[in-house]
């Protein structure tokens, strides 16, 4: 893994696909994490007295639009690097080459939006060296966008002999790769969220390194059906029964233990408000849906998670947006929080369970929130990200 770290960048210009896709309400920033996430490499690079090229694409433009310009974000990044950032009206067209050609080490020069070219997204090889022009290094520290072939996160790092993983991309690598390679054992998964169908690949690839599966949230519902259970109205997928039956099946194969839920919080409606029931999960009646883990499958889970070494999770245990329903997959973080102190290794992946840990103020308190979704799910999948093989080879 080329890294950083290993190379000196005082008078080079380096180009650095970093994500700064972050969330907007009316033009402003409502959440920075990204940002800050990609300054260590940025000001690595600066400190070398080298100067820096961000590339990045906001949204999903189709075509140029002026609510997803990099300048509605340009302050929030001036504000989170403290330094003066240049914008360039363009991305290859005469502005971003003037002002790349013209930046001097220590000065930092932010393109316009990628995706107001559909070439980034095609992974145009013209485009992507129009790209690779402006500068002498390539660095990728955008991991939430390493599982896509775009020109910006693949294609480039052709054009040149220095590329490097930023050091944002190369603690998620190594994060999953302590799960995933080298995690002290007993492993433990949580895996949550709505659906089985979108957990298949990752539930067969980690069966071969994990102790332990705690399943929670609605794709416990099919297992529980599968099985024979009367899950009333909660959330399942039929056609998905087989598949779990298979998998317990794999489970006990492998000597991997599968934790269920045992009692569950229902209503009679999907809402914040509706009248709380607890039953087994198994005895729920016809017209009640199954809403959070009960305190006696929080019980099951807690005794798992404290006794584990290393743990990923992945998916909330319950309808946690709703704040009646918050309190099982809060728990859950809360056991993570307290294996971590006393040793354990802990990643947090996927959109919901990271919304989870920063609704419930836990982010610093696991040893690791990955930035990327998609990109996270694929890696647990096995498959070698596009982005990164780029870096490689």
């Amino acid at each position: 893994m080329n890294t950083i770290d290993q190379f000196s960048f005082l008078d080079k210009k380096a180009i650095i696909r970093v994500d700064f896709n972050v969330p907007l309400n009316n033009g402003e920033v409502t959440d920075n994490s990204r940002i800050v996430a990609a300054s260590p490499t940025i000001k690595k690079i600066i400190s070398d007295g080298g100067s820096c090229i961000l590339i990045s694409h906001l949204g999903r433009p189709k075509g140029i639009d002026q609510n997803l310009s990099m300048g509605n974000i340009l302050k929030e990044v001036e504000d989170v690097l403290g330094s003066e950032i240049i914008l360039s009206k363009d991305v290859v067209g005469p502005d971003a080459k003037s002002k790349s050609k013209n930046l001097k080490p220590g000065e930092i020069l932010l393109l316009e939006n990628l995706r107001f070219h559909n070439e980034e997204t095609e992974g145009d090889i013209a485009f992507a060296e129009e790209l690779s022009k402006l500068a002498d290094c390539y660095i990728n520290d955008a991991f939430g966008t390493a599982h896509r072939a775009h020109a910006s996160t693949t294609v480039i790092a052709q054009f040149f002999e220095h590329k490097f993983f930023g050091k944002l991309l190369e603690k998620e690598v190594l994060s999953i790769d302590k799960v995933m390679k080298s995690g002290e054992k007993p492993v433990l998964a949580i895996l949550g969220g709505a659906k089985i169908s979108t957990k298949i690949p990752i539930v067969e690839n980690i069966m071969d390194v994990v102790d332990d599966i705690i399943i929670g949230g609605g794709m416990s519902f099919t297992f529980v059906k599968a099985l024979g259970g009367s899950i009333g109205n909660s959330i399942h997928e039929d056609e998905m029964m087989n598949t779990a039956l298979d998998i317990l099946q794999a489970a006990k194969n492998k000597n991997v233990k599968i934790h269920l839920p045992v009692d569950v919080v229902c209503s009679t409606e999907f809402s914040n408000d509706g009248k709380q029931n607890i039953f087994d999960i198994d005895k729920i009646p016809d017209k009640f849906e199954g809403m959070d883990a009960g305190p006696r499958s929080l019980e099951i889970f807690k005794e798992v998670i404290l006794n584990s070494k290393t743990i990923l999770w992945n998916g909330p245990v319950g309808v946690f947006e709703f704040s009646n329903y918050s309190n099982g997959t809060k728990s859950v973080g809360d056991a993570v929080v307290t294996s971590t102190k006393n040793g354990a290794f802990s990643l947090v992946g996927g959109g919901d369970s990271v919304a989870a840990v920063k609704k419930f103020d836990l982010q610093n308190s696991v040893s690791y929130v990955s930035t990327g979704g998609g990109a996270m799910l694929e890696s647990l999948e096995g498959k070698k990200l596009p982005g990164i093989s780029a870096l490689e080879n």
